[in-house]
């Protein structure tokens, strides 16, 4: 008598007679979870708990420590420091009225704005369009001199452009046969925009290298061979391909200038009040003048501006996505 064949769907009980467990609850409508190592949830969290403590020390607590003290009159010293008082809504109010916090706005829109949407982008991407077809040797030395503004420590860049634009023996002035122009204080804002798309451009010019290699080089080929300018390969072919590698790199380019401190460490925000970006007015009146509390709210008016412009970068994404 022939034995009759198990079909691929039937359960395993009908061979072994045993139920499984797992598919016992998952026939009786019990999610199935997903462990692939058997940890469990109470060990996976245990593994994760150091991660999540550092993030709530150095991440949550400061967060909500900020919000709160925005609220105070809390003082770095003095009488409001050991017993403040909280005001509420007061210092927002003081912020929002108080043209020092709109000028570091607009002096912020503007180092954002020349130095990384302009300028990194645009050095970073010329860089990677530029190198591409360069023998690989050439093409490594410049990646690593571009690549050794950005690894080098803040403090020791920031000292380099001191001695290349002091008004004494510079060495900007010296290559220029015009000695003693004083460049950090005639042009404060030019040089930190030409300071920070220096320092800045080999993040840019790194990922618009992997976004070139995506273009097949095929149709770079075809647009060749039909004549196409150089400007119109960009426009056609190029652009295309890289358009959301473009916007995610302006978006890091865009947070990360927003909240750069590295112009102090050049100009300390002067001279008077003329390179004092969003991040050094923000220090100034915190450490220099010593009121944390009114800074506390300057800091939480920052955050907010930096999720506007995160979500109206995210926004166009997901129309690059979508169309």
């Amino acid at each position: 008598m022939p034995v009759p064949s198990r079909r691929d769907d039937a359960p395993a009980t009908a061979v072994t007679g045993h139920a499984d467990p797992g598919e016992a609850a998952f026939s009786a409508g019990a999610p199935r979870a997903v462990d692939s190592v058997g940890l469990g949830r109470a060990r996976a969290l245990l593994f994760v708990a150091p991660a999540l403590l550092l993030i709530g020390v150095f991440l949550l607590f400061p967060a909500l420590w900020t919000l709160y003290i925005g609220a105070t009159n809390f003082e770095r010293t003095g009488p409001n420091h050991v017993n403040p008082q909280v005001t509420w809504f007061d210092n927002y109010v003081d912020v929002l009225t108080d043209p020092s916090f709109y000028n570091s706005l607009w002096l912020t829109l503007l180092f954002v704005l020349f130095s990384a949407v302009i300028g990194q982008n645009g050095l970073g991407f010329w860089l990677a369009w530029s190198t591409r077809r360069l023998h690989r040797r050439v093409r490594r030395v410049v990646e690593s001199l571009v690549l050794l503004a950005w690894i080098l420590p803040s403090s020791v860049v920031a000292f380099l452009w001191i001695a290349m634009l002091d008004q004494r023996g510079g060495t900007l002035d010296a290559l220029l046969g015009n000695p003693g122009t004083a460049w950090l204080v005639e042009y404060p804002m030019v040089a930190i925009i030409v300071f920070n798309t220096w320092r800045g451009t080999a993040f840019s010019m790194m990922l618009y290298s992997a976004a070139l290699s995506s273009v097949p080089p095929s149709q770079l080929e075809t647009a060749r061979l039909a004549g196409a300018t150089g400007g119109q390969t960009l426009r056609d072919v190029v652009f295309p391909h890289i358009r959301g590698h473009v916007l995610t790199n302006t978006l890091l380019i865009t947070l990360w200038t927003f909240n750069d401190f590295g112009p102090f460490l050049i100009t300390g925000g002067g001279p008077g009040d003329d390179t004092e970006i969003a991040a050094v007015y923000l220090y100034n009146t915190a450490i220099r003048d010593g009121d944390l509390g009114y800074s506390g709210a300057i800091s939480l008016l920052i955050l907010v501006a930096n999720v506007v412009l995160a979500l109206a970068y995210l926004r166009m994404l997901r129309r690059r996505d979508s169309s």
